[in-house]
């Protein structure tokens, strides 16, 4: 079976978002590192070559397929920042109701700017992700 291409690495996070981002998406990317690290309680870590994660733990796809995959993560992507949430908790619907302009494409939520999304509700979003994500894996 293969191995995951995105895994943990020894990348210096800072180093990639001074690369990846500058003015208001460097400013995202910076309070996205803050929010998520308040919530977590782990550091960044860079994930692959694009993903900034928080924690880890092992996710199992529907074919049975394991990998390590980040508890909260988000990329600063040229089109919109990407965060990676879980939607299995009870307050996905209501919180997605209100959180502002935003695209979602399975589990990646997409910002072009956090001025577009309620932050608070953004956090808490993540918050829930996160706990759902710890209630139901095994995390590292």
């Amino acid at each position: 079976m293969a191995e995951a291409k995105t895994r943990k690495t020894k990348a210096s996070v800072s180093e990639y978002l001074a690369k990846a981002a500058s003015g208001e998406r460097l400013a995202d990317a910076k309070k996205l590192v803050k929010i998520m690290s308040a919530v977590t309680g782990d550091r960044a870590a860079m994930w692959g070559p694009s993903i900034v994660g928080f924690g880890a733990y092992t996710l199992t796809y529907a074919s049975g397929r394991t990998a390590e995959w980040p508890v909260a993560a988000f990329s600063p992507r040229k089109p919109a920042t990407v965060v990676y949430i879980s939607r299995g908790f009870k307050k996905y619907d209501s919180l997605m109701k209100k959180l502002g302009k935003y695209k979602m494409s399975g589990g990646c939520l997409h910002i072009k700017s956090l001025a577009d999304v309620d932050v608070d509700l953004l956090t808490q979003l993540i918050a829930e992700s996160v706990a759902y994500t710890v209630a139901t894996h095994e995390c590292r």
